[in-house]
């Protein structure tokens, strides 16, 4: 979502036809041209989809007991952060102001949004770029969402949800995509999100994950780093193929998510598609070669995770460097996110088992870093509006460029993580809002506890039972251990 116009300390209100007629027909005759119109609304609807294949994937990545919480809160994110986002989060990061730091109230309820030219592009109306960064900040909320992994309260979930795209998301899209932000004037390339989307979501759930907790299933924290990291294997996926569904779709929302932040149809919306595509390949590519080195195998999760992988490193990086760099930034973030989730067990008592912080933090990161080596000034260019106003990377020279990168990705992680840990202590001290599930619900899993579609079917849920005892419950507290016990003899007698 770049931004390439002079920002504007005045803008006409655009809702009020100075002839005195018809309000809204001098809007109905402004002179956009089609193409750009349709493209980005096209990439608007292919974009939506993005909330919800997430929803896909970590819900294949959950253990089935939970797997549905993650469906749910794909469409909560889709539907609250949408009207969060027209209540007031669109005024937040593009309102026509000079201050650095947020943006105003001035189009809450976007009010006077309607063909006035959008800050992202003149030759698109506000309304057009408000419905398409809609999208971006519900895939945010998603991205984060997972942290809660089979062990976090749905509603604290949902409160924190919101309090975090207020305070963390849309001030730092104000930073980077704001023309009055202080990091765009710094002079950072975020071509579609790494910081407020990947870097603050990763960060985001990093704190999540932390102030929760581990799982339980293995009693005791364990001892030695060689029995941590055994421990985290041992929760396994139950859906591969959701896996690989949610990172069809993801993959194919991401050439719009990508292509369309041009703000325009142009040869650089083509140019973007292709880096996108090739990053994502080599990313699951060069992620497959490393596991395979490894452990001799490959699988479905660790493909997926690559593309993933691929597709964050690429997203600061698209619509500044040549495509012959695509593929290789696919593959160093891909391997750099492969590392991390392999020794993330050094940090004591993280559970991060969806690999939010190591593949969109870390990635994320990694490719703002890789942007600004790899910047090309003739790129931008492509697009028939930037001309000359970009200075590359490290390639053409521009020495200063990667020491801007990284201290962007420093910002946007240092003050996600710290928000974040402010919000969710404030939240679990909010009487009814503590943010974990009680050990028998944990144990029983969150579907059967939140969803009423599970009504009658708990005998569904003990397929992870063995013989007398639960395998989530070995090594459990006693009172968890018999919770345990009485639901599965209870799905016995039914």
């Amino acid at each position: 979502m770049s931004s390439d116009i002079t920002p504007v300390t005045e803008w006409p209100d655009y809702s009020v036809d100075p002839q005195g007629g018809n309000p809204i027909t001098q809007d109905l005759n402004a002179p956009y041209d089609k193409g750009d119109l349709c493209w980005l609304l096209v990439s608007t609807v292919l974009c939506w989809q993005i909330t919800p294949a997430i929803g896909f994937l970590y819900a294949g990545m959950h253990r089935r007991k939970s797997a549905l919480t993650m469906v749910f809160q794909s469409l909560f994110c889709a539907c609250a952060c949408g009207v969060q986002f027209w209540v007031y989060g669109y005024s937040l990061y593009q309102s026509h102001t000079t201050n650095p730091i947020l943006g105003d109230l001035s189009l809450a309820g976007l009010h006077n949004v309607l063909a006035a030219p959008s800050l992202a592009n003149p030759d698109i109306p506000d309304i057009l770029y408000a419905a398409f960064g809609c999208t971006f900040v519900t895939a945010t909320a998603m991205i984060l969402a997972g942290a809660m992994l089979e062990r976090g309260r749905l509603w604290p979930s949902m409160v924190f949800l919101l309090c975090w795209t207020t305070f963390v998301y849309y001030i730092l899209a104000y930073w980077e995509w704001n023309p009055n932000g202080w990091l765009y004037n710094l002079g950072v390339y975020d071509f579609a999100g790494s910081g407020p989307v990947h870097i603050a979501s990763g960060f985001g759930a990093l704190a999540w994950s932390m102030m929760l907790g581990p799982r339980l299933g293995d009693g005791d924290a364990p001892s030695s780093r060689e029995e941590r990291r055994k421990a985290l294997h041992r929760f396994k996926p139950h859906s591969p193929f959701l896996v690989g569904l949610g990172t069809v779709l993801i993959w194919f929302g991401w050439y719009a998510f990508n292509g369309a932040s041009t703000a325009n149809l142009s040869l650089r919306s083509i140019y973007v598609v292709v880096n996108t595509n090739l990053a994502a390949c080599g990313g699951g590519l060069g992620w497959q070669l490393l596991e395979h080195a490894h452990s001799g195998k490959f699988s479905i999760l660790g493909f997926c995770s690559g593309i993933i992988a691929g597709l964050v490193g690429i997203t600061p990086a698209a619509g500044y460097v040549p495509v012959y760099v695509a593929a290789p930034i696919g593959a160093l973030t891909a391997a750099a996110c492969f590392y991390v989730t392999r020794y993330k067990y050094l940090i004591p008592a993280l559970d991060e088992g969806l690999d939010i912080w190591a593949i969109h933090g870390v990635g994320g990161v990694v490719g703002d870093l890789l942007t600004g080596f790899f910047a090309a000034g003739w790129v931008p260019a492509l697009d028939g509006v930037s001309g000359d106003a970009y200075d590359g990377g490290w390639w053409d020279h521009n020495w200063r460029q990667v020491g801007l990168q990284l201290a962007a990705a420093a910002t946007c992680a240092a003050w996600s993580f710290a928000v974040s840990c402010v919000l969710l202590f404030v939240i679990n001290k909010i009487p009814g809002l503590h943010l974990r599930v009680r050990q028998e619900d944990e144990i029983r899993g969150l579907d059967y506890k939140y969803f009423s579609d599970l009504e009658g079917e708990e005998a569904g849920f003990l397929t992870p039972f063995v013989e007398g005892v639960p395998f989530e419950a070995r090594g459990a507290s006693e009172r968890s251990l018999a919770a345990a016990v009485a639901v599965e003899e209870g799905g016995k007698r039914d």
